[in-house]
């Protein structure tokens, strides 16, 4: 089951009339924010990834 622009803009305007337009901009900047966040998290436990972007860090160097 795909959405359509109609159904989204729909969404849209209902999320506006419950939440109000600054509410939602923070729930948006709420979720970036932890989601960059838990990226960061799962990176520092994997030492592959760690070793991958300092062998990146030297080459920006």
């Amino acid at each position: 089951m795909r959405l359509g622009s109609t159904e989204l803009i729909l969404i849209l305007i209902i999320a506006i009339a419950l939440f109000g337009t600054s509410r939602i901009a923070g729930i948006g900047k709420a979720m970036g924010k932890s989601i960059r966040e838990f990226k960061e998290e799962v990176n520092a436990d994997d030492p592959a990834a760690k070793k991958e972007e300092d062998g990146r860090s030297d080459e920006k160097a």
